[in-house]
């Protein structure tokens, strides 16, 4: 048995790309895509015709420029998740606008915009994630779409207190980003690496696996955004992982039994207090905390920068 076959014993394994043959090479129960994994794929060959269809349909919808860009990235999301829903048995994480991660009320149209999107292609809503940022105002549609029945993915998570604010409001699953949270801990500590339990990205995931665990929330926790297959490893157990290719082909490439380091026994024996939060205090939380707080308004800059990329190209090829 190989390590990703030992793993999957213990945990949902997501893939963590836009790239279709690489979700059909490694068969993962789940997928995810966020902007820049779309700009990926969007830009190479093999996926040449899927983008000129996806785009020209959006074209076809808007009555201006800035309309028909909106609608072509909307078709192109979908389009990518429709081709993944082929291959995986579970869900497809579909991503909103990172430019609405202020904007409750927009985050709320566009979730509805893509799940309408999907459902005219047959497919239905139990099947998608929407992928909100874990602003303040991300949790506030997370509590409006849910109440819906629309599931939602919430992602540039760095810190427990965004995390139990995803779980008051009823979010199905959370994405902590591992890798992102060593990052910075490396460049502010001035450390070349961590040993794997000690990773701050590891410890965070620890913490707020357990703290669900422990309070019975329902809302599941995938780590993400790995640095290295020991993270990955040091999460065993954890709900689910989404993990890039290069680190799914690394671990199929090794023999090895993994055992489970998150477990809900472990969980339900520690010793926590149960926090409430409301808006002003998950926003002095979040304040307080200079690594969720820089990482989180990194996170959205840059997948907006991706997507104005992605704009961009569509604009020099199509408009």
């Amino acid at each position: 048995m190989n390590k990703l076959e030992s793993l999957a014993k213990h945990t949902v394994i997501v893939a963590d790309t836009g790239d279709i043959e690489s979700i059909q090479k490694f068969k993962p129960t789940d997928a995810t895509t966020n902007p820049s994994l779309i700009f990926q794929a969007s830009q190479m060959e093999q996926y040449k015709d899927l983008v000129s269809s996806a785009v020209k349909r959006g074209l076809e919808e808007g009555s201006c420029s800035d309309s028909k860009l909106e609608a072509a990235l909307d078709h192109l999301s979908v389009e990518f998740g429709s081709e993944i829903l082929k291959i995986v048995p579970g869900r497809v994480s579909t991503e909103v606008d990172a430019r609405l991660s202020f904007d409750a009320k927009g985050s709320i149209e566009k979730a509805h915009r893509l799940i309408d999107l999907y459902s005219k292609k047959g497919i239905e809503k139990e099947r998608i994630l929407i992928k909100l940022a874990t602003t303040w105002e991300g949790v506030e549609a997370a509590r409006e779409l849910e109440k819906e029945g629309i599931h939602c993915n919430m992602t540039l998570l760095f810190c427990q207190a965004q995390a139990i604010a995803c779980a008051q409001a009823g979010a199905t699953l959370i994405s902590p980003f591992v890798g992102r949270i060593l990052d910075w801990y490396k460049k502010a500590e001035g450390k070349d690496s961590y040993p794997s339990h000690e990773d701050p990205g590891v410890v965070s995931v620890t913490g707020i696996y357990n703290y669900f665990k422990k309070f019975d929330y329902n809302t599941v926790v995938m780590g993400a955004s790995f640095r290295n297959s020991d993270e990955i490893l040091e999460l065993a157990g954890c709900d689910l992982l989404t993990i890039a290719p290069k680190f799914l082909d690394e671990l199929s490439s090794q023999d090895g039994e993994i055992e489970a380091k998150l477990t809900l026994d472990t969980a339900k024996s520690m010793d926590l207090d149960k926090q409430d939060l409301n808006e002003s205090s998950f926003r002095w939380a979040l304040n307080e905390d200079a690594m969720a707080t820089e990482k989180l308004a990194e996170g959205i800059r840059n997948f907006a920068k991706d997507l104005i990329k992605l704009e961009d190209s569509i604009t020099k090829q199509y408009l």
